[in-house]
């Protein structure tokens, strides 16, 4: 399982954020490359416990459904997503890129850390869990413009 955690992982994800241009256009959704590298950033501040969300009881909070969703179910298309990850217009595209190198190895830091941000939809979240879920989630939005 793919991970941020593992340096290889982190490392191919970073090679394809840099792939990122700001022509890059999207095979799904709404936001454009910058919006969608600023939503990645608010995604990270989120994990890193920098930015705190506002929690929602939804039914994926609670296992097995949280496992089946963040280990094997395929990311949705066009799924709406927290109103604190919402992109920041009219951020460059180059500050975004480094603010995801720099928060990405922030996070990856964190990985032994036993205390972890509780998420938006899907509660409390091991490490493990977080390194898979934003693993994903990054794949997921990278796919999606492309790269």
């Amino acid at each position: 399982m793919k991970t941020i955690f593992k340096d290889s992982d982190r490392q191919a994800l970073r090679k394809r954020i840099d792939a990122v241009t700001a022509q890059a256009t999207p095979r799904w959704g709404k936001m454009n490359a910058g919006q969608m590298l600023s939503h990645l950033v608010q995604t990270l501040r989120m994990a890193t416990g920098e930015m705190p969300t506002k929690s929602r009881r939804l039914p994926m909070r609670y296992p097995p459904l949280r496992q089946f969703i963040i280990y094997l179910m395929p990311f949705p298309k066009g799924v709406g997503t927290a109103k604190e990850l919402m992109p920041v217009d009219g951020v460059e595209l180059a500050a975004s890129r480094d603010d995801l190198h720099h928060l990405l190895e922030a996070l990856a830091r964190k990985q032994s850390e036993r205390s972890w941000p509780e998420h938006p939809a899907f509660g409390r979240l091991s490490g493990r869990e977080w390194g898979v879920l934003v693993y994903r989630h990054f794949d997921h939005h990278l796919r999606q413009f492309g790269v």
